[in-house]
């Protein structure tokens, strides 16, 4: 039995154990609220036309805003290994004054108040 089928084995055996010993330790305890097929807090009978807070929206896109962000600086390491990494930075540091300014003037401006 050579090293490749051994480790094939152990994963296989492993996931079965797991699988198994997954559906024997969850203590089920349903109540009315996981029941139901709507776990978000609406009605399900009520008025399909509810007004939407707007806010709900904005914190979509400063999440997304900041997620770009992460992705605009996941190469950053790498780009400190380039010729002129003083080139990097300084993008970087630019990307970084941007966003940062843009959150203050949402906050001056009370963009990100819940309250009204």
């Amino acid at each position: 039995m050579n090293l490749l089928s051994t480790v094939m084995i152990i994963a296989i055996a492993l996931s079965i154990i797991l699988a198994i010993v997954s559906f024997w330790l969850p203590q089920m305890n349903p109540d009315h609220e996981k029941l139901s097929p709507y776990e978000c807090g609406f009605d399900p009978l009520g008025s399909a036309r509810l007004p939407f807070s707007l806010r709900f929206f904005l914190v979509a896109i400063l999440f997304l805003l900041f997620d770009l962000e992460i992705a605009l600086l996941l190469p950053l390491p790498w780009g400190d290994q380039l010729v002129s990494p003083l080139t990097t930075f300084l993008w970087a540091t630019a990307i970084l004054t941007l966003l940062t300014l843009g959150l203050i003037y949402e906050w001056i401006q009370g963009g990100l108040d819940w309250a009204e």
